[in-house]
């Protein structure tokens, strides 16, 4: 094999994919068919995730179908169950998606929702910034199924985590079965029957759960 028939595999800048080097004359480097395949996934996979955002937003989440996700993201319903078994599944790695900033600012972010702020005070915060969350995020909350579902995700085992930190800091008594207590106002089923049907403001739910926080945890103060 001479020089100009060799084919090399090189590292594609953009996508971290292995490309193919054509010989001279032959339009230079020529993506990989893997390295196209992985482009093609992201792409896919932010189509299909924008488009079912926009019907759970739309219509009831309850109802939405694999059909109507696949049309409306314009792929296949082949290549939409590849990567989703189900409408909740969906709404769940939309959900991950905006969770992880609630997530960060929970680790690193300045207090009272971060570290540094009294146990009660931490609480109050993260009631305010969840159903912050919530309010933006409602459908998508809605579209995943209550029960086993919902609490073996990752997102309600990392706010129970959180949460019980809060108590076992604060000297609470029974902080595993307390948790999930506190936890449950949260519930998506619950804030859409507060805010929709009962017609309750954010800011008076709010003020309610950081009175809940401050009266079940100890005033134990920082330092």
């Amino acid at each position: 094999m001479t020089n100009g028939d060799e084919v090399r595999t090189v590292r594609d800048i953009t996508g971290g994919g292995p490309v193919r080097r054509a010989a001279p004359g032959a339009g230079g480097l020529i993506p990989s068919p893997r390295g196209r395949q992985r482009a093609d996934a992201v792409r896919n996979r932010a189509q299909i995730l924008g488009a079912a955002e926009q019907l759970f937003t739309e219509r009831d989440p309850l109802t939405v179908t694999m059909d109507q996700i696949a049309k409306a993201a314009g792929v296949g319903r082949a290549t939409l169950y590849r990567r989703f078994p189900d409408p909740p599944s969906v709404a769940a790695a939309l959900l991950d998606e905006h969770e992880r900033i609630l997530q960060g600012r929970l680790a690193f972010g300045p207090p009272p929702l971060g570290p540094g702020a009294p146990p009660a005070e931490r609480l109050a915060a993260f009631y305010a910034a969840a159903l912050e969350h919530l309010e933006r995020h409602l459908p998508l909350a809605l579209g995943i199924r209550p029960g086993p579902d919902r609490f073996g995700r990752a997102t309600y085992r990392h706010w129970r985590a959180h949460v019980r930190s809060l108590l076992a800091d604060a000297g609470a008594a029974d902080p595993d079965a307390a948790v999930d207590v506190l936890l449950s106002p949260l519930a998506p089923e619950v804030y859409q029957f507060q805010r929709h049907t009962l017609g309750l403001p954010p800011e008076r739910i709010t003020e309610t759960l950081g009175r809940l926080a401050r009266g079940v945890l100890p005033d134990r103060r920082i330092g």
